[in-house]
């Protein structure tokens, strides 16, 4: 599956838009990135961009605006209401998905590093990419801002971790840069019944992690509790790595509690909405609704569903659409305008405009495949066999999980339900990515082939096109296969009125494997290297042979659940 990060690169220029475009032009002309917002301030005098795709192409997006940053802004002219201390001032990554935080880190290290080298501007490293405890707190790493650059490079203590370690002309109009990685922030706000700021910052502090003061009798005009320094004692709030204020929105006459979650693997949207609805609630206040602000990650949106799902005690085994739809129903994401997915969530911002086959009718993708095209071929038709069996079998988890009588066992079905959605899913990514590996190997001969590098060039690119396009049917092998397991579960343990939609399943399991197999043995006559076509071919031999011997076992079983209905 595809990696994604995000980068937030924030530049000490927010009011000509002249300097913000020539940055962010830098930006776009990378492939494989998209820009998603610029937000420039006036009084800041600062714009933070964001931009997402595969890291490797975002550090390459990332470094193009650095280096743009520091030709076009003079730091010793800038003035703002914002900390700052570089052209770019600070440049973190965030994980996405289907990337952790040490992955993310090594990658803002390997920017950073680059950055210093080849730039010249001295880099602190900060949050989970610092090298020391002291340089995980921007603010610590910040301190001075620019005017402070010339003694803070001086003292060995605050020698940079990439780049140079003094302050010259030469790197003095750019001035310094934090790269960090940091986990994803969602500002997310919760509506109430009220217009009342007192009672919605109560709430407020009932849940965020700071808590609330800690006062002597009564808990809001008692005398404040200082520690032996000094300093307010605090009551902790319910919710960790949550900040959070009560506030009222005029433009809809309701008062909020206006969340940052900081890191939503410690606590998700869904986790803040009911812990504000419980906290409101024994205060004699209701939780309408809520609203996101800005973008969020896929998975949150998807758990969110699931969580409420499980809390019915119903299947979570059905598909993204309908898992997305429970979580804005359930939190009320489209109480005060609608919520869009395709404009809110990180993912789907990132999906091109190009056609898709599984996007097709079922009238549509029969006439394509039936056209003079030679894609979509057997590779695709294989996959989509697959899908077809995988969904049949996900099918009668999910009827099992609801069937009348069996509500103690929802969450064995459930389980079920959801590892036939992950096949299904794969299977379908694998329909279009056969027919995306053909076009890679059409591309591969039409390149130039006159000079020897050129014919040297064409060569390896066709070859390892024909490794791929071997390589995506044997995937397909391997998933339908795979997937065979939740028509065999279904087939013993599911509701036995759909026992033969669990058997039509492992035939269609069963198509998908052997036609998959047949384009894995032709592709194999394009490729030059015999070891690795001989091993793919002997391994697809194998699976052939596991899933037909899988068919006749639940085919077995089936029939015979059948005599006894």
């Amino acid at each position: 599956m595809m990696q994604l990060i995000e980068c937030v690169p924030n530049f000490s220029e927010g009011r000509d838009m002249a300097i913000i475009k020539q940055i962010t032009d830098e930006i776009e002309k990378v492939e494989g990135v998209k820009l998603l917002d610029v937000d420039p301030g006036a009084a800041t005098n600062r714009t933070v961009v964001t931009i997402v795709g595969e890291p490797d192409q975002v550090l390459k997006a990332a470094f193009a605006a650095v280096k743009k940053a520091a030709e076009v802004i003079d730091m010793r002219h800038q003035k703002g209401e914002h900390p700052r201390f570089g052209a770019t001032d600070v440049c973190p990554l965030v994980p996405i998905s289907n990337i952790t935080m040490e992955e993310t880190v090594a990658y803002a290290r390997r920017l950073a590093e680059r950055i210093g080298k080849e730039l010249g501007i001295p880099i602190y490293c900060y949050e989970n990419a610092a090298f020391t405890d002291e340089r995980r707190n921007l603010a610590t790493c910040r301190s001075g801002e620019y005017e402070g650059l010339k003694v803070k490079l001086a003292d060995p203590h605050w020698k940079p971790d990439f780049g140079p370690a003094q302050f010259n002309e030469r790197v003095a109009g750019s001035g310094v840069t934090a790269v960090g990685a940091r986990d994803f922030l969602v500002a997310f706000n919760v509506n109430l019944n009220t217009t009342s700021t007192r009672r919605a910052n109560a709430i407020a502090f009932d849940v965020r992690e700071r808590g609330r003061t800690k006062r002597e009798g009564n808990p809001v005009t008692g005398k404040i509790v200082n520690d032996e320094n000094g300093k307010p004692v605090m009551i902790p709030g319910s919710l960790k790595s949550v900040k959070a204020i009560g506030w009222f929105i005029e433009e809809y006459d309701v008062a909020q509690i206006s969340m940052n979650l900081t890191n939503i693997s410690i606590t998700p949207v869904h986790i803040a909405y009911d812990e504000v609805w419980k906290k409101a609630d024994a205060r004699g206040v209701r939780v309408t609704g809520s609203e996101l602000v800005g973008l969020i990650p896929l998975e949150a949106m998807l758990e969110a569903g699931r969580y409420f799902l499980r809390k019915q005690e119903r299947s979570v085994g059905v598909d993204n659409d309908e898992l997305i739809r429970i979580a804005i129903k359930s939190m009320g994401l489209a109480e005060l305008k609608p919520f869009k997915p395709k404009e809110r969530i990180i993912e789907y911002m990132l999906e091109s405009n190009t056609k898709k086959l599984v996007d097709m009718t079922i009238t549509g993708f029969a006439n394509e495949t039936a056209s003079e095209s030679p894609a979509p071929g057997g590779g695709s038709i294989a996959a989509y066999a697959g899908v077809l069996g995988v969904s049949l079998g996900t099918m009668v988890a999910n009827l099992s999980a609801h069937k009348r009588g069996w509500d103690d066992r929802w969450e064995e079905f459930s389980d079920w339900a959801q590892q036939g959605q992950k096949y299904k899913d794969e299977l379908l990514r694998l329909v279009d990515e056969d027919t995306n590996a053909f076009n890679k190997i059409m591309d591969a001969f039409g390149l130039p082939n006159k000079s020897d590098d050129e014919k040297r060039i064409r060569k390896e690119t066709i070859e390892n096109a024909s490794k791929y396009a071997m390589e995506i049917p044997f995937k397909v092998m391997e998933t339908s296969y795979n997937s065979m397991e939740v028509m065999k579960a279904m087939a013993e343990v599911g509701n036995p009125n759909s026992v033969s939609d669990a058997g039509v399943g492992a035939l269609c399991a069963l198509t998908a494997v052997e036609g998959a197999y047949l384009n894995v043995k032709i592709n194999a006559s394009g490729i030059d290297d015999k070891v690795f076509t001989d091993e793919l071919v002997k391994k697809g031999a194998d699976i052939a042979l596991k899933a037909k011997g899988c068919r006749d076992t639940i085919i077995k079983i089936v029939d015979q659940k059948i005599t006894e209905l």
